[in-house]
């Protein structure tokens, strides 16, 4: 009798954006809440949405990946349109974000989830990630330690997480999201 072992959670991402045009990106850089407005804020970029992926159990939620068993990464996926913004526009936005050599953690946020990783949706990301990082690294003095890997299934956040910062987060103070915005982005829960 067999049994079925097949594990949807490392399935790739096999969701399509909402325009046949447009692509997808996937990037973990510690809390979702600040990336997210980062990137909403990056002309081209069409759509953010914040959640999980890279983990080894299906349909988690945020509780279970703040445990750390999952091995999930919070991440944002972003929707963009390649003719207005470039996957290398994303990549300096994501290396610009984060602490690249800090293994498993940014700033207080500490554990896997907060991991630095590039997911990859085609080969053509995965050489350009893979070029960005070796730049990167001639930068800076420690070892840079983020994956690059093929984009797992993607598992959208819970909705308070979605757009978190623009809505007021956790102190009701919004923070704009408008394209070009050069504010600072402070984050809080």
């Amino acid at each position: 009798m067999a049994t079925n072992t097949h594990n949807p959670a490392l399935d790739p991402d096999s969701d399509s954006p909402e325009n046949p045009t447009h692509e997808f990106a996937q990037f973990g850089a510690g809390c979702f809440w600040g990336v997210e407005l980062a990137f909403q804020r990056l002309p081209g970029v069409v759509k953010t949405e914040v959640g999980y992926s890279q983990g080894h159990v299906p349909d988690p939620n945020y509780k279970l990946v703040c445990s750390g068993t999952t091995n999930h990464v919070e991440v944002v996926r972003v929707q963009f349109d390649p003719q207005v913004c470039s996957y290398t526009d994303l990549l300096s936005l994501f290396w610009s974000r984060h602490d690249p050599t800090s293994v498993n953690r940014q700033g207080n946020d500490v554990g896997s989830q907060y991991r630095s990783g590039i997911y990859y949706y085609n080969e053509k990301q995965a050489e350009l990630a893979e070029e960005s990082k070796e730049a990167k690294q001639r930068e800076l003095n420690g070892k840079v330690v983020t994956e690059i890997i093929p984009a797992k299934r993607f598992y959208r956040a819970e909705e308070y997480h979605q757009q978190y910062l623009e809505k007021g987060g956790g102190h009701g103070v919004k923070q704009s999201a408008e394209k070009g915005c050069t504010d600072p982005i402070r984050c809080y829960g």
